[in-house]
């Protein structure tokens, strides 16, 4: 159960209530951080604008590989509702969610890229509390995808650790977004899988 009433309709203003009914919209249901973060209008706001301006404008790595590091950060920080909303995102836009089920060992896994590999390892770096990149990582990371690519994937890390560390905080959980037989690893497993620095959740979004 979350740790903050969820808004309804009936609670908030006009002009909150259009935005809820756009995300029901697009997304099938209303997310509920959409609806606790309506407690602060302004926030809700810039956080939607925002999200929106970063979906157009990172476009510089693999679709792919994006999806890969972004699931990787949900289940490391323990965001049970990121890993059930990303693997619906990762459904419509066509990708297979079969490769998450590796992701606990990617090192040694034949499943990814050596470039899917670096992306992977620099997420657990940037996630981890120490942060642990060094500058031989950042370095090769800047051969593989270029400086553009550089920024875009530790732009994507840092705003998904936001995403799931706010969710978490606020005891957010899985929503029912993914279909269950998408869900092909239990969440419990993602997180004991993640590693040490990973933060357990405390619901199965499938």
């Amino acid at each position: 159960m979350s740790r903050i009433p969820m808004l309804r309709d009936d609670q908030v203003g006009w002009l909150t209530r259009t935005a809820f009914r756009m995300a029901r919209r697009r997304f099938g249901q209303l997310p509920e951080p959409f609806q606790a973060s309506a407690h602060h209008r302004g926030l809700m706001w810039a956080t939607g604008v925002h999200e929106l301006l970063v979906e157009r404008a990172a476009r510089r790595l693999d679709p792919r590989l994006r999806d890969l590091v972004l699931h990787r950060v949900a289940t490391r920080v323990g965001c049970s509702w990121c890993v059930d909303f990303g693997t619906m995102l990762a459904l419509k836009a066509g990708f297979t969610v079969e490769r998450h089920r590796e992701l606990g060992r990617y090192q040694e896994s034949a499943a990814f890229s050596t470039d899917e590999k670096a992306a992977l390892a620099y997420a657990d770096a940037m996630t981890d509390l120490p942060m642990r990149v060094t500058d031989e990582m950042v370095a090769g990371l800047r051969r593989r995808f270029g400086d553009d690519g550089l920024i875009e994937l530790t732009y994507l890390v840092s705003l998904e650790n936001m995403r799931a560390r706010t969710n978490h905080a606020l005891g957010i959980t899985a929503q029912g977004y993914a279909d269950a037989d998408a869900c092909l690893l239990p969440f419990d497993e993602q997180i004991t899988s993640a590693g040490p620095g990973a933060v357990r959740g405390r619901a199965s979004p499938g």
